[in-house]
């Protein structure tokens, strides 16, 4: 089969229009009644002459036809480039980010970085006691070097240097508030900046020095944690710049690459590397020694293999010298921190660290230890509270991705340290909690035998209680294990601390339990939070307990004949609240309607309501009700279409009202109503539904001149195509998607007529894209919807190719006017032209050679009629092309023989008039064939 150039006659269609309209007869009134029959008169319609163009005939033959989405394409797919652009500027961007990034083992998204703890920890840990800071005041003065200096004059001049740091003058900033101080921390940590900015390194580190010799001041004990949380800022900002500097050194001749050893690196960044290193080794004390070197332990990747792994080691060796133990524990905690981030992977250190904690957790009551909580008038169980983020945090390094045989391990430790309250609680917190619920009896027996004082025995029940309310414990233990908590959750007396507590084993009580333990459940709330009227101050916490019940509680004939439900419903007496409360139940009430036919229903009487809704002339007030009826029916699938095509109809309204001149308010109304639209859209689950919005919000937004929204909704429901699945369920029952997907394919190619080129992304840019979704479509076996689609394509083509429009958009440069003509953009239609062709022709091969013989009439039938309404069929080779489907359509006698008469006598009306010669010739050639 030849592969032709095809042509598009011209077409003149207001002429056209005219001359297949009906003759106008005169009626005589006497003969006229509106309730007289009615008396059709058929009289031929007349037809004027059509004007064609002159084309060539010229052609190529090929035996192989080529594909049209990829040769006759050349590549210029604009989705495909825009997608393309996008990915290269996304990674380029990310391999620019990531030049400095070793490929480790890193953590996941499940583990619960360092940052979202820091605002919690300066929250809580606060202080009004004065605070001091020791600023080092010495000089800048700096030993320089000569290239040629001996090993032993460097050793000296580190040295110096750090003697210089430590007994250099110092200035001690006394009595500062809080406030105060955070303010002075913040200014050092800019200081360093400052100072490694110009190039003053040693500066640097004296200002590091000195921060981390605040770290062994417990003066002021309460704001201990909170201060560790500031100074471990300076540290990681030093850490970092030390990094980037040796990092640097490292790009000459050429960039390290990700995953690069110790072997790559030059000899010039491994000595400033070691430089460091033997600096720090200098300072004398041993906490700000310990901090700075952990600051830097990813620096140790510059060197050797091995030296982040034995670092960690020695450090944590280190730490045992810290006599402190609340200073000792934040150690362990910044070193695992650092640990994490550089090398996840070495969990000895980290186990290695939570179990030198348990060997010296006795300090805590030791005689230093509750001399200095006396003279600071602390008691116990607060300073056992500072403690907690340090061994959350040890925890949760040690648990993260932990074999379950470790949490065993470390309830056999809690247990030979007296199941301390303090350590037994951080380890509920940080395990995952299925290992924690199938030892819920285990952890409730070790919190019995817990010692009361330091740390309440509620606060263990509330942290176990967390861990049931995501995870089951073994089924036969349920009920012992509620009456247990219970047990001890009703003896307390604060009402504070017991609804906080019982509102967390609510939710255990109603995934496991019925309504007549909820219910008793219900009845010891009221009892403890009535009195005083104490649930004025647990409104947070008491509608927490009512969201768990209606979780698992959708039956309201069980939900209201709890004796309990509606005397605890009393107690929200603030009338916002009320109101709240009440609200959400109705919310639920609407999402526990489960039949399809109630939620129809319901849908039919809330659009009905919302159709009556009418703010007159105030668009923008209808607008914001659509808003607000979107969030409060959200679950409602009906309510969200009809919204969205209310919305559109609003932005219609307004250019009417406006008749089509748009102010700039009206504009930005306009963009308004395309921007609910696209971002409602989504959250439809009828992937036709979302299609079908998706172009109609695109013509409303072309309608009122808003190129760029009608753009974006075209290309989205473009990239939508590949989601159609190809069955989907109606009335519940499946059904083939296809002949929804090609009229939905229809309908957009009839709307791309009006739509301008994007002057960024090339010619046909979205008809590109259709195309190309259409041919990476999954279609059904044994399916012809994807030549449907390519056929269906060429009267847009040809309808793209004439000088005027069948129709336009007022105000909305189509492509006629564009392109203006231009032989580039005809050149390109044509050549599409060509190729859609082309694979048409090869699919009716192919069905001959499968047995598909009905199929292929009924396709060549459809190419043949497309030919003659939009082909310039002067050109005989097109001409011929013509015949030879007419013919094959009748191949086999599977063509409808009346369609058939009616196109030949057609044929032959329209060779009748003038310029339409060709078609005589044509007509002789055109025979009629039937089944034998």
């Amino acid at each position: 089969v030849c592969v032709l150039y095809r042509h598009s006659r011209a077409r003149k269609y207001e002429s056209e229009l005219h001359m297949c309209r009906l003759e106008v007869l005169a009626v005589e009134l006497s003969d006229y009644h509106p309730l007289k029959a009615i008396t059709v008169t058929d009289s031929k319609s007349r037809r004027g002459g059509r004007k064609g163009s002159t084309s060539s005939s010229s052609s190529s033959c090929s035996s192989v036809a080529p594909d049209p989405l990829s040769l006759t394409l050349d590549g210029t797919d604009p989705l495909s480039l825009f997608a393309a652009a996008i990915y290269v500027t996304v990674i380029v961007t990310l391999s620019l980010g990531r030049k400095r990034k070793e490929k480790e083992e890193e953590v996941g998204s499940d583990f619960e970085p360092w940052s979202s703890k820091r605002g919690e920890i300066l929250s809580r840990f606060t202080t009004t006691e004065k605070l001091s800071i020791n600023l080092f005041m010495g000089s800048d003065k700096s030993k320089a070097s000569s290239p040629s200096s001996a090993v032993s004059e460097k050793v000296r001049t580190r040295l110096e240097e750090l003697d210089d740091l430590e007994e250099g003058s110092q200035r001690e900033l006394l009595n500062l508030s809080q406030q105060d101080y955070v303010n002075r921390i913040e200014e050092l940590n800019q200081s360093l900046k400052e100072a490694w900015g110009s190039d003053q390194k040693v500066k640097a580190l004296k200002i590091v020095i000195q921060c981390s010799k605040l770290l062994s001041d417990t003066s002021v004990i309460q704001f201990y944690p909170s201060k560790f949380v500031l100074i471990t800022d300076i540290l990681d900002t030093f850490g970092g710049l030390v990094y980037d500097r040796i990092w640097s050194m490292c790009a000459d001749p050429h960039p390290l690459p990700e995953s690069f050893s110790a072997d790559d690196v030059n000899d010039t960044a491994k000595e400033t590397c070691l430089n460091w290193f033997f600096k720090i080794a200098s300072i004398r004390e041993l906490v700000p020694r310990l901090y700075v070197e952990a600051a830097i332990l990813k620096c140790n990747r510059f060197l050797t293999k091995s030296g982040i792994q034995e670092t960690l080691q020695r450090l944590t060796a280190m730490i045992r010298g810290i006599g402190d133990p609340l200073v000792a524990v934040y150690a362990r905690a910044y070193l695992c921190r650092v640990g994490m981030e550089v090398a996840p992977h070495l969990k000895d250190s980290l186990n290695k660290n939570f179990f030198d904690l348990l060997a010296s957790f006795r300090q805590v009551h030791g005689e230093s230890v509750q001399n200095q909580l006396v003279l600071q008038r602390v008691e116990i169980p607060i300073y056992l509270t500072l403690y907690s983020p340090a061994i959350h945090w040890i925890l949760q390094c040690v648990a993260y991705r932990a074999p379950e045989v470790l949490l065993t391990e470390m309830m056999d430790r809690c247990k030979k340290l007296g199941n301390n309250a303090l350590l037994l609680n951080s380890v509920m917190w940080a395990f995952r909690a299925e290992f924690v619920a199938m030892r819920a009896t285990d952890f409730i027996g070790m919190i019995k035998d817990c010692d009361e004082a330091g740390f309440p025995k509620h606060l263990l029940f509330a942290s176990l209680g967390r861990s049931l309310s995501v995870a089951d414990p073994p089924e036969s233990e349920r009920l012992s294990i509620l009456n247990e908590a219970w047990k001890v959750i009703t003896k307390v007396r604060s009402p504070r601390d017991y609804i906080n507590c019982a509102e967390i084993w609510v939710e255990f009580t109603c995934r496991h339990f019925t309504k007549r333990e909820v219910n008793t459940v219900l009845a010891d709330i009221i009892k403890h939070i009535t009195p005083d009227r104490a649930f004025e101050d647990a409104y947070p916490q008491l509608q927490s307990v009512i969201k768990k019940i209606l979780t698992y509680f959708h039956d309201f004939s069980v939900l209201f004949s709890m004796e309990k439900f509606l005397p605890f419903l009393d107690m929200f007496q603030k009338d916002s609240v009320r109101v709240e409360v009440c609200k959400s139940i109705m919310e639920v009430f609407i999402n526990a309607l489960t039949l399809d036919d109630e939620k129809r229903a319901l849908s039919l009487l809330i659009n009905g309501f919302i159709r009556m809704v009418s703010f007159g002339r105030d668009f923008e007030q209808q607008l914001s009700f659509c808003v607000e009826a979107r969030a409060t029916f959200c679950n409602l699938e009906p309510v969200i279409i009809h919204l969205i095509h209310t919305v559109n109809q609003l932005a219609m309204e307004t250019r009417r009202v406006m008749k089509g001149n748009h102010s700039r308010k009206t504009a930005a109304f306009v963009r308004a109503c395309a921007a609910y639209s696209f971002i409602t859209i989504p959250s439809l689950t009828s992937i036709f539904s979302r299609l079908n919005l998706y172009l109609l919000s695109g013509q409303v937004a072309l309608a009122n001149q808003c190129l760029s929204q009608a753009d974006a909704f075209l290309k989205t429901a473009v990239s939508l195509l590949p989601e159609v699945p190809r069955t989907i369920s109606i009335e519940g029952k499946q059904r083939s998607s296809e002949s929804f997907l090609l009229d939905f394919i229809n309908n957009f190619l009839s709307t791309l007529l009006v739509v301008p080129d994007h002057p960024e992304q090339g010619v046909l840019y979205l008809v590109r894209g259709l195309l190309n979704m259409v041919q990476d479509y999954t279609w059904e076996d044994n399916s012809d919807a994807k030549i449907r689609v390519y056929i269906s394509a060429l009267p847009l083509l040809a309808a793209m190719s004439q000088e005027s429009y069948l129709y336009t958009i007022p105000k909305v440069d189509s492509n006629e006017t564009l392109y203006g003509g231009d032989p580039k953009f005809i050149a390109e239609i044509n050549k599409l032209c060509e190729t859609l062709i082309s694979q048409v022709l090869d699919h009716l091969k192919g069905l001959g050679r499968d047995e598909g013989v009905r199929r292929q009439g009924s396709l060549a039938f459809s190419l043949f009629g497309c030919l003659l309404a939009h082909g310039d069929l002067r050109n005989n080779k097109l001409n011929q092309l013509a015949v030879n489907l007419w013919n094959l359509s009748h191949k086999h006698g599977f063509c409808d023989t009346r369609t058939s008469v009616r196109t030949l006598e057609c044929i032959k009306h329209q060779a009748q008039q003038a310029d339409m010669s060709h078609l005589s010739d044509m007509t002789a050639r055109l025979s009629l064939q039937s089944r034998a």
